[in-house]
């Protein structure tokens, strides 16, 4: 969607929209010629400004139709704001409008900028593939321009601006199909980060085996795909900043489930098993888009499981970069194999001292919290409070879990250092309670399990339904805050 700024209406805007606060219809000047028209068709449909609420109309000014939208604000949060943004373009994205006029609406700039910023979410749309889509659900909506010169330059946009690229790029990661993205265009997609100033290191099966990446690459051998390791550096610090954060993802491009195959139904879906790599990159996105002044690098474990005839077996013994080895009791138990590895050489490259994962790990966590809340898992309580705290203002929240001794024993194995699966009870504990395993002394770490929001079958304010770009908007909120001065 392309944004403008401007003082004044253009002549060619078909719709105009105003973003009104709870109950505060009576006393807002509307700035249309027949403003008290539009306010008593609002009264009359019962509009009251509420967060989330819109109302639509017709107007005629200087001879052409005008279309009307009031958005409603609730009590004027920031969240809210971004709520009005993204209802206000659902509403009209697919109309028949082609420019929409957005009013400054007598907001200051915090929330007038969180108001744009849910409008460029919710304007993203994933229809590349539909070549007999009826007219009626066609985007039609070719401009946004913000009555507010100013805002075109001011920071807070700008960084926002940045923020919704990098949530469109793991909306998109997520939601290509996996005989579109695999872990070689995975990475292929990704360069373009490199042209905001970041640093990529790419490995392949060789550099992985010679490394003693067992887990990971057990995962893979059973596909066509050779899988891939992507490491994306930023530094926006200048070398001030020794030490970087570590993000870390869950990158397994397609699943089937190896050969504990998955059942047939509902395994299209398993393309968004990547959905942590992909978060992870759409946030090295935003950091680099707008300049963040941290140090992150971001690590993808990129493989596809398949049940080729070259396939690790139920039963199979892995060793894992550290040394450690695995009995692979369920190969549709991947993901840790995967991220062990990757968390492995990541601690040995970087030397982090904060570390996190995030990876559509468990079905259980989807039965535990739903789709409301990603789990958070971590041996360190600030951290823990942190993501929680980031999650609330950014909104994607996260729910912690937890993890202990207890459940460590339910994953030791009787021929082995470890078992990859538990018992059915607590499963996204004991998957939590295996990566642990893998974390370094002295290292703070916070796992995500985020299967149940990676991927939404309604759409809300700021996502249409399928990808909804989670955890690009949690990962930046907890770097501004912890890691910028």
């Amino acid at each position: 969607m392309n944004f403008n700024f401007a003082n004044e209406r253009p002549a060619d805007a078909d719709a105009i929209i105003f973003a009104i606060t709870k109950n505060g219809l009576s006393e807002f000047d509307l700035a249309l010629e027949q403003a008290d028209i539009v306010k008593s068709a609002a009264k009359a449909a019962r509009f009251e400004g509420k967060s989330g609420e819109v109302f639509e109309t017709f107007v005629t000014e200087t001879g052409k139709v005008l279309r009307v939208v009031l958005t409603g604000l609730g009590k004027g949060k920031a969240n809210d704001a971004e709520s009005a943004g993204g209802s206000a373009i659902a509403k009209i994205l697919a109309s028949g409008a082609k420019h929409a006029a957005i009013h400054p609406s007598g907001l200051d700039e915090k929330r007038l900028v969180r108001l744009l910023f849910g409008a460029k979410l919710r304007s993203w749309r994933h229809d590349k593939y539909r070549t007999t889509m009826p007219e009626k659900q066609k985007v039609t909506l070719e401009k946004i321009t913000v009555l507010d010169q100013d805002l075109a330059s001011a920071k807070a946009w700008q960084d926002l601006s940045a923020v919704a690229d990098g949530v469109a790029l793991t909306r998109e990661l997520v939601a290509e199909p996996a005989n579109a993205i695999y872990p070689e265009s995975f990475v292929a997609r990704c360069e373009e980060l490199k042209e905001l100033g970041v640093e990529f290191t790419v490995l392949g099966w060789d550099e992985m085996e010679k490394l003693g990446m067992g887990a990971l690459l057990g995962v893979s051998q059973g596909s066509e795909r050779p899988p891939r390791l992507l490491a994306m550096r930023w530094d926006g610090t200048n070398g001030a900043q020794k030490t970087p954060l570590a993000l870390v993802g869950k990158g397994v491009t397609f699943d089937t489930g190896g050969i504990s195959l998955k059942p047939g139904a509902g395994m299209e879906e398993m393309k968004w098993d990547m959905g942590g790599a992909g978060a992870v990159a759409g946030t090295m996105k935003a950091l680099a888009g707008r300049k963040a002044k941290a140090h992150v690098v971001g690590v993808c474990g990129l493989v596809e499981n398949m049940p080729d005839g070259k396939a690790q077996r139920p039963g199979d013994v892995v060793t894992s970069m550290n040394g450690q080895t695995i009995e692979v009791i369920n190969t549709d138990a991947e993901g840790r194999l995967v991220l062990c590895d990757a968390m492995h050489w990541t601690q040995e490259t970087f030397k982090p001292e904060v570390m996190i994962d995030l990876a559509t790990l468990t079905g259980a966590m989807i039965i535990a919290l739903g789709n409301e809340h990603a789990g958070c898992f971590s041996n360190d309580d600030d951290l823990a409070e942190d993501l929680i705290d980031a999650g609330k203002d950014s909104g994607d929240p996260v729910w912690r879990l937890p993890i202990g001794p207890a459940y460590d024993k339910l994953i030791n194995s009787p021929i082995a250092d470890m078992k990859n699966v538990g018992p059915r009870g607590a499963g996204s504990i004991t998957a939590a309670q295996f990566l642990k395993r893998f974390v370094k002394d002295g290292v703070k770490w916070a796992h995500l399990d985020i299967a149940g929001m990676v991927w939404a079958d309604k759409p809300s304010p700021v996502w249409e339904k399928g990808a909804t770009g989670y955890g690009v908007r949690l990962l930046n909120q907890y770097v501004a805050d912890n890691f910028e001065d």
